[in-house]
């Protein structure tokens, strides 16, 4: 395929690509923000390979056209650029950038009745399954398990909690009966009472260069299960990512998932 890559500048943007060449794919669309220290260079010094022989610039319509989809790991304000410009050139989107507001994930959806689109707040295969297994226990369990949801990444990521672990969120609140309303806890602090079952705690670790790990946790009173996920490296979202980008050859538009990438 010819793919382009939004982000191209960051780490999962050069992970990415890594895993295109590396798959036979060629970059004929690079993007990065006007001020990155690539702008204008070819992604040649990124990824020392022939396949991605492209000059990084920002994306425009005419740029977007020459690819066959385009992956996209930048910034919310980037990603809506890139949507209105992908509904122009009628090009698939994969998007993997997180942060989003309500109001941005509604324009998403929108963007998904003229191009195929595929939307997930974490690309890997794994953490997909876990979503999957944290549907399956929420909906085995009940209240009398309390939830808490744990996630760590490294020092410089700026969201918090990460897309992943507010997507684990809202698996939980949609199958476990009796928290469809109940109350996020981001950390406790001070004298804050008995625990009420009808509460979720949310806690978020930073440090270091610790990649992704996501732990949904089912506390009873005599047992707890602990579902977790944990990424040795970013080539296991950028596998994803790819494998994504090959599902949408072909589709039409609509809005897709990484569920329909595993085919579960």
């Amino acid at each position: 395929m010819n793919v382009g890559i939004c982000g191209i500048g960051g780490r999962m943007g050069a992970a990415i690509l890594n895993i295109a060449v590396e798959r036979g794919h060629k970059l004929t669309g690079a993007f990065d923000a006007a001020g990155s220290k690539y702008s204008g260079m070819n992604a040649t010094n990124i990824v020392n390979n022939s396949l991605a022989d492209c000059i990084v610039t920002v994306s425009d319509e005419a740029a977007l056209s020459k690819t066959d989809g385009v992956i996209d790991f930048s910034a919310p304000a980037a990603t809506l650029l890139l949507l209105k410009q992908a509904k122009v050139s009628s090009t698939p989107l994969v998007i993997g950038t997180t942060g989003f507001n309500t109001d941005e994930i509604n324009a998403i959806r929108e963007a998904s009745g003229t191009i195929p689109l595929l939307f997930s707040p974490n690309m890997s295969l794994g953490v997909n399954l876990l979503f999957k297994l944290t549907e399956l226990a929420s909906s085995a369990l009940t209240t009398d398990y309390d939830v808490e949801i744990f996630e760590s990444h490294h020092r410089f990521k700026k969201d918090a909690p990460s897309g992943t672990a507010k997507r684990l969120l809202e698996i939980v609140r949609e199958n476990m009966n009796g928290l469809a309303s109940a109350r996020t806890v981001n950390g406790r602090e001070g004298i804050t009472g008995e625990r009420p079952s009808a509460e979720i705690g949310m806690h978020a670790m930073r440090g270091g260069n610790i990649i992704g790990e996501h732990t949904v946790f089912y506390v009873g009173m005599d047992e707890r299960i602990e579902l977790t996920h944990r990424a040795a490296g970013r080539e296991a979202f950028a596998r994803g990512a790819i494998a994504a980008m090959e599902f949408l050859a072909g589709k039409k538009p609509g809005l897709y998932s990484m569920y329909d990438v595993l085919g579960i």
